[in-house]
């Protein structure tokens, strides 16, 4: 796979931009376009953010962790995961403020997917005992 500072200017030539013009958009000196696309530095995390949406793609994508340059479509969302619990145990998951869960959609059985959101909470529960 790619690296980061490899895609990051592949993106760049791809839109046409020079380090400059790239680097004007985003209040940056031209120097620190360059050490992104040697692999000298890489950008903050929320600079990271910025040139994944400037360039739609993933930040995975950017950093060469895949070759997916948009982030698909195959896992669950939160709210389609909350439909698998009952009022009582999707109000509890929404005030445990449990995020990041990710569920592929291959995964068809019902109670699978509740057993594992039940799980979910009560690990975060026993988390926040301690």
């Amino acid at each position: 796979m790619s690296t980061f500072g490899q895609r990051f200017k592949e993106l760049r030539k791809n839109k046409g931009l020079t380090q400059e013009t790239l680097a004007k958009n985003f209040y940056l000196n031209k120097s620190s376009i360059s050490r992104y696309e040697q692999n000298k530095q890489l950008p903050e995390m929320d600079l990271l953010k910025k040139f994944a949406d400037f360039f739609d793609v993933s930040i995975d994508y950017l950093l060469g962790r895949t070759d997916e340059m948009k982030v698909s479509n195959s896992t669950y969302t939160t709210e389609e995961l909350l439909q698998y619990l009952d009022d009582e145990q999707r109000k509890e998951f929404l005030e445990l403020g449990i995020k990041g869960i990710t569920i592929k959609k291959d995964i068809k059985d019902t109670e699978k997917i509740k057993n594992m959101l039940l799980k979910a909470i009560r690990i975060v529960k026993l988390a926040n005992e301690e």
